[in-house]
């Protein structure tokens, strides 16, 4: 399925995207392939093909992910999706058992946070963890039914958690409620405590980068790089002071880059996935090739079209999944900057 929809993706023209009565076919026809596989899963639970029922699940929240990715806000198939997509998940989870674990945990001051911890099928007695971070627009069963199937391959366990939620409502820093999932992980004896990355999507790239910054715990990350929240200050501060954004090219050098480095390996996906553009990003690798530290960049293919861009979300969580276990050791290292 997964190739399927990969090659769906390579296929679509800004000209097809444009008009509406594609899409909604599209959409329609990606629901519908969702619905088949949803019925089969529970054919094959009820068969007792328990295994055969997981791959359907997984097939099934790929197909929703595909008309999800073409969807645009307003639609009225967006409500629908998003209710598919938890009775699939909640099938998933009654037929995954142990493989799919619910975590809640005592952040202290922040009291109890919750999670998603899913083993890796792992040859010795622990193996490396992505923490996945999920922000208000990437919500954490979105992540599961597109990460999922991207990682149980490769030999890693995911942690899904939402750094901005809480039992409570006091603010405070994501990273300080990711450290808590830090300590967790550390406790756990089927993690390798060495090998533990942050992935952040969204908004959640920022937070990623704010948790590798500060723990050195942190082998990897897929984050924003610590570019955009200084952007945002400063635009803050501009809309705040009436004053007009400079040229780029007037903007003194090095304006956007952070103020430090990140000292684990960092991957940035240009883009929407971390908010950083392709020029940032190329910006900040070369940042970071000055001083020999490790920084790649993956520039997605995404296709524009009017109500905003699509992009081949098969291909990228693939690439992002194979730079992670090249550093987290599983498999060989990825080139600087990859396009797609």
């Amino acid at each position: 399925m997964r190739k399927r929809a990969s090659e769906f993706f390579e296929g679509l023209s800004v000209a097809e995207l444009v008009r509406e009565s594609h899409r909604n076919l599209w959409v329609s026809d990606w629901s519908r392939i969702a619905d088949e596989y949803r019925a089969f899963a529970e054919s094959a639970r009820a068969g007792g093909s328990i295994q055969v029922a997981r791959e359907a699940w997984l097939c099934s929240l790929t197909a929703l992910e595909v008309a999800r990715n073409l969807s645009c806000p307003g639609d009225p198939a967006s409500t629908d999706l998003a209710d598919k997509v938890g009775i699939n998940l909640k099938g998933l989870e009654e037929d995954s058992g142990p493989a799919i674990e619910r975590v809640t945990i005592d952040g202290f001051d922040q009291g109890s946070l919750a999670g998603y911890f899913l083993p890796a099928f792992r040859d010795g007695p622990s193996a490396p963890v992505v923490i996945c971070v999920s922000d208000e627009d990437v919500t954490l069963g979105s992540m599961m039914s597109r990460l999922l199937p991207a990682s149980r391959r490769r030999n890693m366990s995911l942690l899904l958690v939402d750094a901005g939620h809480s039992s409570v409502r006091r603010p405070a820093k994501p990273e300080h409620v990711l450290r808590c999932w830090l300590d967790y992980l550390e406790a756990r004896p089927d993690v390798d405590s060495r090998r533990i990355a942050v992935y952040g999507e969204g908004a959640a790239a920022s937070h990623a980068s704010g948790l590798a910054l500060q723990d050195r715990r942190t082998a990897a990350a897929v984050c924003d790089g610590g570019i955009v929240a200084p952007i945002m200050r400063r635009a803050s501060l501009r809309w705040m002071t009436g004053v007009e954004p400079g040229v780029r090219d007037e903007t003194p050098a090095g304006s956007s880059l952070p103020s430090r480095r990140i000292p684990c390996p960092l991957l940035v996906i240009a883009g929407t996935r971390s908010m950083v553009t392709e020029e940032d990003a190329l910006e900040l690798q070369a940042f970071y090739r000055q001083a020999e530290a490790d920084c790649s960049t993956v520039v997605p293919n995404c296709i524009p079209h009017p109500l905003g861009e699509v992009e081949n979300f098969v291909t990228v969580d693939d690439v992002i999944f194979e730079w992670l276990a090249s550093k987290l050791g599983t498999v060989r290292e990825l080139d600087p900057v990859t396009y797609l």
